[in-house]
């Protein structure tokens, strides 16, 4: 790393939500969802530094899933994973073909959202990683709260950890204490390169209109980010006080 003053950013944020929330236990393989956007190449980095002092001794294991994409290209995240000294493990999928070409979805997110959860699940499993660090962050958190309260009416948000019984992996969320404006810096002074946008659904999704929503907010009430965050917090996350 070019800058260790913003991983070592990073890594305090994730030691204090992998501490709080008892993310990650003695000797476990954890995988690492690898898109090649900023967020899961700062997840990749921050944990990869966090593995080589944390009591836990957890190993870093990389997983990039192929979405089917023209021009995809995954060649960047396989060489960052050589700087850091790890093998990343591709699968590929049909999720593009079946999503935009076959479906045709007019509104795609939700179904290649659970086909992505699903076949990064399985693919976690056939690694022996029965944990899946995904790179939602702060900004996400409040986002995915809006989003909920706005179109569902209800207060609710992912949690920093949670067991699928279904599939039977532990997703973590390591970044939730991180903003997105650190995540951003990071990758940038770093020089780290991130895949292209390739998605036709990119910028005109639900979750895109809950972030300039969410940034008016904060523009006509500075701090209003951070209270959310900690109605978050308080109301879904308090460990002594889970549903």
């Amino acid at each position: 790393m070019n800058d260790s003053k913003s991983l070592q950013k990073l890594m305090s944020y994730a030691r204090r939500a992998v501490d709080k929330y008892g993310m990650i236990g003695e000797n476990e393989r954890v995988a690492v969802g690898v898109s090649g956007g900023k967020d899961s190449m700062a997840l990749l980095c921050t944990l990869a530094g966090l593995a080589k002092f944390h009591p836990a001794r957890f190993t870093v294991v990389p997983v990039h899933l192929r979405m089917g994409f023209p021009r995809e290209d995954c060649s960047h995240v396989r060489a960052l994973c050589g700087e850091l000294g790890l093998e990343l493990n591709v699968f590929d999928s049909e999720i593009y073909s079946v999503v935009f070409e076959a479906r045709k979805e007019k509104h795609p997110c939700s179904l290649c959202a659970n086909m992505r959860r699903g076949a990064l699940h399985s693919a976690a499993k056939s690694l022996g990683c029965e944990k899946i660090a995904l790179g939602h962050h702060y900004d996400d958190a409040v986002e995915t709260m809006l989003m909920n309260l706005f179109i569902e009416g209800r207060f609710d948000c992912f949690r920093p950890v949670t067991y699928l019984s279904r599939s039977d992996i532990t997703v973590i969320r390591p970044l939730v204490y991180a903003p997105e404006k650190e995540i951003s810096h990071f990758v940038r002074v770093n020089g780290i390169e991130i895949s292209p946008k390739l998605c036709p659904a990119d910028g005109n999704t639900r979750r895109e209109e809950a972030k300039q929503k969410l940034a008016a907010l904060e523009r006509e009430d500075r701090g209003v980010k951070a209270r959310l965050f900690g109605a978050i917090e308080r109301g879904l996350w308090d460990v002594n006080n889970e549903k």
